[in-house]
């Protein structure tokens, strides 16, 4: 299930951040956090089944939602997490904008479409 993040997860969340690569450095990871604190248009999202697995984060601009982080717990990856985080964003966002990637999550967000796209066939 996708919750919004809230403060009291930050530890998680930046942990699951820290597995991008352009969030290795710690510096770039904090920023990023107060980022998402602080602009109205950028929001974190959690994926949480008995724990919290993932993280997804949206930025918007304009009538455009640009997917900008996805990042999943290693021990729990390759089991659909991702590409459920996906789905769930596009379905909460695209009523009212138009849902892309950006540059560092394209490859992983085309790929869960295609196999979005091949499992309905």
């Amino acid at each position: 299930m996708l919750i919004r993040f809230k403060k009291s997860f930050e530890k998680i969340a930046m942990g699951l951040l820290s597995f991008m690569p352009e969030c290795k450095e710690v510096r770039k990871l904090q920023e990023t956090m107060q980022e998402y604190g602080r602009n109205k248009d950028w929001h974190l999202y959690l994926w949480k089944e008995e724990d919290i697995l993932g993280t997804i984060g949206v930025r918007i601009e304009g009538d455009v939602a640009v997917i900008q982080h996805v990042s999943v717990n290693p021990s729990h990856r390759n089991l659909g997490i991702g590409k459920k985080m996906i789905k769930n964003v596009r379905e909460q966002y695209e009523k009212d904008y138009e849902v892309c990637a950006d540059h560092a999550t394209e490859a992983f967000v085309d790929k869960c479409d295609m196999e979005s796209s091949s499992s309905q066939v």
